[in-house]
């Protein structure tokens, strides 16, 4: 099927006329009851809970639709949105508040795609990173909102500035082939990060989210890991570096499904900037520190995204029926985008789950683990792969499967224990670089200046 005609086939998909929503700004107290109004039409599979506390005391408010919300079930992803990181930058914010209200009301009205997704996935929807920074921005509002203007949150920090720098801890791994995966995180990490920062970390630690994208405002484009540059030697200027990751082209598709289902995103020219198909490597555009969708790849099983939506970061309220109808299409079709590679249960020879165990693709220097219940998903494009589980105290299993283009493939892997061998042998086998190695060779942070994202 033709590109351009996907985006037209799914939007068939999604029954118009939903209910009737209200395009406005959202206040703190506002969202909060426009949350509580959702889950009371929908109760059955939505749940609201709180990841923490902003600098200033609001609730880091999170959505969930599932058919058994509050519950993990194995074998079904979870899958997240998160708005407003950057204070100022609304219109992500509005978008899942919308969100949210669709799934809700195409769910009661019987719509089969709707209602499949709600089914076969747990999805999280954040609308506020930074409620503190957005109030800022609102009391000047769309007019007079200045370009900065309540970007940070309450204590002044970029939250986009504040996680953990575990792309140059991995830059060196990469280099005495260290683990590509769950990069550990330096011992003092708890006293250099935001508040906000600290519940996303513990958050998505909780969490064996697979798939997520977190929704930003001042340009119109896909923007895909990394976004760190290893060359960090230039300061006083932007530097464009493409830096992929070892999931390149798997990224490259999943950007590339948001912007070709979003009504003007793929044509490339938006906001005085050209992007072809709509999509850029973050590192290409400008190399950016600290960021949080690095954070996700190297450190959980999470495959994130920026979504970079509208060129003026706080639109007045006659745009939003608009924006909203560009990109209704784009965020159901990417959530879906869970739904592909392979997934499995990994146990022992008792049909016990492995929680930890390590699924290897062959040729991808990326690993991802299982989670609680012994269960994995691994995003993958369609082709033939051979994958390899293996788990402390088991003896590791390879298998070859193919991979089609709709839904994931199911493997399973059951791992025998390992037979215990000779102290000697057990020495010999390798030693594994702990965080302390890792920490001691990191080159600290170059100061970058005029970045936006």
């Amino acid at each position: 099927m033709a590109r351009w005609l996907r985006p037209l086939v799914g939007a068939l998909l999604l029954l118009e006329g939903a209910a009737a929503l209200s395009f406005l700004h959202h206040r703190y107290e506002e969202l909060v009851q426009a949350l509580f109004r959702v889950q009371s039409q929908c109760p059955y599979v939505t749940r609201i809970y709180s990841i923490g506390r902003s600098v200033e005391g609001r609730h880091l408010y999170v959505l969930e639709f599932s058919d058994y919300p509050g519950i993990h079930e194995p074998l079904e992803p979870e899958f997240k949105y998160v708005g407003n990181m950057h204070g100022n930058e609304v219109l992500g914010r509005e978008l899942l508040l919308q969100l949210s209200e669709f799934l809700c009301e195409e769910y009661r009205r019987g719509n089969e795609r709707i209602t499949r997704l709600i089914h076969d996935t747990r999805i999280h929807i954040m609308p506020s990173m930074n409620p503190d920074g957005y109030e800022v921005a609102a009391k000047q509002g769309p007019d007079s909102n200045g370009y900065l203007t309540g970007r940070n949150n309450a204590n002044g920090v970029d939250l986009n500035r504040n996680f953990p720098d575990l792309n140059t801890l991995m830059y060196y791994s990469r280099e005495i082939s260290g683990p590509n995966h769950h990069i550990p995180l330096p011992d003092n990490w708890k006293s250099q990060v935001e508040p906000e920062t600290l519940a996303v970390i513990q958050w998505i630690s909780s969490y064996n989210f697979v798939l997520s994208a977190n929704l930003h405002g001042g340009a119109v484009v896909a923007n895909y890991p990394y976004d760190k540059s290893q060359d960090q030697r230039f300061r006083s200027h932007r530097r464009t570096v493409n830096t992929p990751t070892p999931d390149d082209k798997l990224f490259q598709k999943l950007a590339k499904t948001y912007s070709y289902a979003h009504s003007w995103m793929h044509r490339g020219w938006n906001c005085g900037d050209y992007f072809a198909d709509g999509i850029t490597n973050g590192a290409s555009w400008y190399s950016l520190s600290k960021g949080m969708q690095d954070f996700n790849y190297l450190y959980t099983n999470c495959f994130e995204i920026t979504l970079e939506l509208s060129c003026n970061k706080f639109p007045p309220e006659e745009d939003l029926e608009r924006q909203w109808m560009a990109n209704r299409e784009a965020l159901v079709a990417f959530i879906e985008e869970v739904h592909q590679g392979i997934k499995g249960m990994v146990s022992d020879e008792n049909n016990n789950g492995i929680a930890g165990a390590v699924i290897s693709v062959q040729g991808i220097s990326h690993d991802i683990t299982s989670g609680d219940m012994g269960d994995y998903f691994r995003l993958l494009l369609p082709g033939t792969y051979t994958v390899t589980a293996s788990a402390e105290g088991y003896q590791p299993l390879t298998v070859t499967t193919t991979v089609g283009p709709a839904a994931p493939s199911l493997v399973h892997f059951q791992l025998k224990q390992e037979v215990l061998r000779k102290p000697a042998e057990r020495r010999a086998s390798g030693t594994r670089m702990n965080n302390k190695a890792l920490q001691k060779k990191v080159v600290p942070r170059a100061t970058r200046r005029g970045t936006q994202r």
